[in-house]
């Protein structure tokens, strides 16, 4: 993964809002992040994402100030703030407990900050005032946060950290103490929010659906290494390696070798793949394509086609999932929209032999 593939488009002139340029952190022999160059641009809502223990949160803490790092530089709007306290940054964070002052009401928590920094009373009732109307709390704002919800709670907390009109907001998982109904509703309201207000967000989570929900762009990192960055649509349509495509949601990998346009898989038979720039012939690779890409009945021509054999079919509401068994050793994962009644009423059970296809230019070759 190449530097200026991490790079973020800014404004001529001006500075990205965050550069971490080949940033590591090390305890003793072992690195939680090594060679970490990003650039991240004003304004633009950036998350990082990966398994547990893939250096999301070190690095975050790295751009906040709570971790030094053991090497390289982290500028804020050009600025080197790499020896800074996080008192002398322009960065809030939103934690994923939330850090609330229960004894305080809401709006004494969301004006806590400002009262620090000695702004005056008037400007401090109405900054918060606007963020309480903002976040659609200012009904609440006498009330204590034990009495609120979680996405109250929530909203508390980045209410309280935006309302000190940061230069980069940095947010830790925030979402992830939340039930899934109201997750996705924070979802939209955070991604809302962010868009309103300018502020660059910068977010930490290890759920994929949230990271492409939300980002206008995704570091995607695996211990402690950054394995692609681009859009939504780029880590998961044209994912880098074997790592990407499987954690960017589920992602069929066939392993075979290579040879004159087509896959041959160990046991099986040739799967039709086209002429791929840059794969040798002969090498070992494995065929990505992604379930909803795959058709089990009315095939298109132009097709690449095999035989299957139905193993188990899981029903989910608006969508089935098939398990077809291709060779021995290989199956594949296969998402059915459940559109069409008498298509629900009439699904592939398991032992059926079924014949599967896709478009060539709908799967990737990764070596």
């Amino acid at each position: 993964m190449t530097t200026t593939a991490a790079n973020a488009t800014n404004a001529p002139g001006r500075p990205p809002a965050v550069r971490l340029d080949t940033v590591c952190k090390s305890y003793g022999s072992s690195y939680a992040v090594q060679d970490l160059s990003l650039d991240i641009a004003p304004g633009e809502f950036f998350s990082l994402l990966g398994p547990s223990g893939c250096g999301k949160t070190t690095s975050l803490r790295m751009i906040g100030g709570f971790t030094d790092p053991t090497e390289g530089t982290i500028l804020l709007d050009g600025a080197d703030v790499t020896a800074l306290p996080p008192n002398k940054r322009d960065v809030n964070t939103v934690f994923q407990s939330y850090a609330l002052f229960d004894h305080l009401s809401v709006r004494d928590n969301v004006a806590f900050g400002l009262k620090r920094k000695g702004v005056a009373r008037t400007e401090i009732r109405e900054r918060v005032a606007t963020m309480l109307e903002r976040v659609q709390l200012a009904e609440l704002a006498e009330r204590r946060p034990t009495t609120l919800s979680g996405g109250q709670r929530q909203r508390v907390a980045l209410a309280r950290a935006l309302v000190n009109r940061p230069q980069v907001l940095l947010l830790d998982e925030p979402l992830a103490a939340l039930d899934l109904k109201l997750r996705r509703q924070m979802q939209v309201e955070l991604k809302q929010i962010q868009r309103e207000i300018g502020i660059t967000f910068v977010f930490v989570t290890h759920d994929q659906d949230e990271a492409l929900t939300m980002s206008d762009r995704t570091a995607v990192l695996s211990e402690g290494h950054l394995q692609q960055c681009g859009t939504p649509e780029d880590v998961y349509e044209r994912p880098a390696n074997s790592f990407v495509a499987s954690f960017m949601g589920t992602s069929n990998l066939v392993p075979g070798t290579y040879r004159s346009g087509g896959v041959v898989m160990d046991q099986g038979p040739e799967l039709p793949v086209g002429p791929r720039e840059g794969i040798a012939e002969d090498s070992r690779v494995s065929l990505a394509i992604r379930p909803e890409k795959i058709w089990l009945s009315d095939l298109a021509p132009g097709m690449a086609r095999v035989n299957g054999v139905v193993r188990e079919t899981v029903y989910s509401g608006p969508t089935t999932t098939y398990l077809i068994e291709l060779a021995p050793g290989v199956t594949v994962s296969v998402l059915e929209q459940n559109t069409d009644r008498s298509r629900m009423e009439d699904r592939w059970s398991g032992g059926e032999h079924v014949e599967v296809g896709w478009f060539p230019e709908h799967c990737l070759v990764l070596e």
